[in-house]
């Protein structure tokens, strides 16, 4: 709770002129490290410590991660071309307002305050995305994410409603008493795993409902899609592994469907970063691969797979941010996103390329990266549920590889086209906001029973 205390602290600093609002940004690195830190300590232990706040070692590497990504967000848009000097303190608010719901939704033990919390979290995007984003379309881009969310998340209001009224409590740790209260039978049982899982696979998203996802990351600022990818699909996640370990769920023939449509669907989206032109949205499609490989590890029903899909949304929550932050250095430079156009940066800013190079490494699942540790950990747990995952699972490894490597190349190689302006270099603040996305990513590795322990 030491990130909740310093956050206040940050909002309590008056804000006369611009240097206060740095002053808030040193507080909230201050949080950062102290929070990064906590994660290595000797002994985790479950704690239940009030009957509203549930601390264990998912949502504290959850909220460690929320802190970090907010940070990385208010570096990467110093010089953003849309946040000028007058909107930085509006802009500030709505990130530590997200920043504050998202702390709250991965620390509530009550399943409505949990969802009052996962929902609030689309406010303050969808500000974000209005106020700061590049393009008219950027409203039909809200629309999407609004609809596709909020309509989803019903059903699963209705089940905490109904569960709460049936145990008098809608404490998540009282709802796994559900099933030995009711007698329900196999498809009842199925009804009830749809109800609950349905707002938690629109919010990864899972392939087949993933299409206001790439719409909203295109029309968003850069805080936006780092947010959008690092953070609130995080809350889809938590939310699958908390329905399992809370509301008791059984391995029934719906969810080996959705374990075999999330593995097919991740394969489709790998195949369908080849077609995209858009450089976020080539990043988007494949958030939704690694999303999407990050299901099958939960839909395993195996402590592999568990800790598999944690290690996964961890690092997908770092590589995909600075992917994200690099995309947005690239169209500062050259004003334009377009695969086709922006070529030849490996001659003009050969500093920058280099990060490139580190970041779609990481992105491919290359030593020594938590990203690896999650693959490892998932794919033995996945093969077996079902022999025949055997092939898109390898189809999903090789076409990551394959599209990161693209993406690569696209962007760094080739000849520089004559219509670019002379561009000043990267300033260092730009290079210390990549160097602490990689950091985490790999240094986590050194503590990876921090996957295991919350369940």
């Amino acid at each position: 709770m030491l990130s909740l205390v310093f956050l206040g602290a940050v909002l309590t600093i008056p804000s006369k002129n611009n240097l206060n609002w740095y002053q808030k940004v040193w507080s909230l690195a201050l949080a950062c490290i102290l929070s990064f830190m906590h994660l290595y300590q000797s002994s985790w232990l479950f704690q239940l410590q009030s009957a509203l706040f549930l601390v264990d070692s998912m949502s504290v590497v959850l909220i460690s991660l929320t802190l970090w990504i907010s940070l990385m967000m208010l570096l990467a848009s110093q010089g953003s071309v849309k946040i000028s000097k007058n909107s930085f303190k509006q802009f500030f608010l709505f990130v530590l307002l997200l920043n504050l719901i998202l702390i709250m939704s991965f620390s509530m033990s009550s399943a409505l305050l949990f969802y009052f919390m996962f929902e609030a979290s689309l406010i303050p995007t969808l500000l974000l995305i209005l106020g700061w984003g590049y393009q008219p379309e950027r409203l039909q881009a809200g629309m999407y994410m609004m609809i596709y969310t909020v309509a989803a998340s019903l059903p699963l209001l209705l089940m905490i409603l109904w569960a709460s009224a049936e145990l008098s409590s809608s404490n998540m740790l009282f709802i796994f008493l559900l099933q030995k209260k009711l007698s329900l039978g196999g498809w009842g049982w199925v009804f009830l795993t749809f109800l609950v899982l349905t707002a938690f696979l629109v919010k990864l998203p899972m392939f087949s409902v993933h299409l206001w996802l790439p719409k909203a990351h295109v029309e968003a600022p850069v805080a936006g899609s780092m947010v959008l990818a690092a953070i609130l699909l995080k809350l889809g996640g938590y939310g699958v592994l908390r329905s399992y370990l809370f509301f008791n769920l059984h391995m029934y023939s719906s969810i080996i469907f959705l374990l075999m449509l999330s593995l097919w669907g991740g394969m489709l989206t790998a195949i369908v970063c080849f077609r995209q032109i858009d450089l976020k949205s080539l990043i988007a499609y494949s958030s939704i691969g690694h999303m999407s490989l990050m299901i099958a590890g939960a839909f395993s029903l195996t402590t592999w797979g568990w800790g598999g899909a944690l290690t996964l949304m961890l690092a997908h929550g770092f590589c995909s941010s600075a992917l994200f932050g690099l995309a947005n250095y690239m169209y500062e430079k050259s004003h334009t996103r377009s695969l086709f156009v922006s070529k030849g940066m490996l001659m003009l800013l050969p500093s920058l390329s280099m990060w490139w190079f580190l970041f779609c490494v990481l992105n491919m699942a290359a030593p020594p990266s938590i990203n690896l540790l999650g693959e490892i950990m998932i794919f033995p747990s996945v093969i077996f549920s079902s022999k025949y995952c055997i092939f898109p699972l390898a189809a999903m490894s090789f076409l990551s590889a394959l599209y990161s490597m693209y993406l690569y190349t696209c962007s760094q190689h080739g000849g520089s086209p004559k219509f670019f302006k002379p561009f000043n270099q990267m300033s260092g603040l730009t290079y210390s906001t990549l160097f602490l996305h990689w950091i985490p990513a790999n240094m986590l590795i050194l503590k990876p029973e921090l996957t295991f322990l919350w369940y």
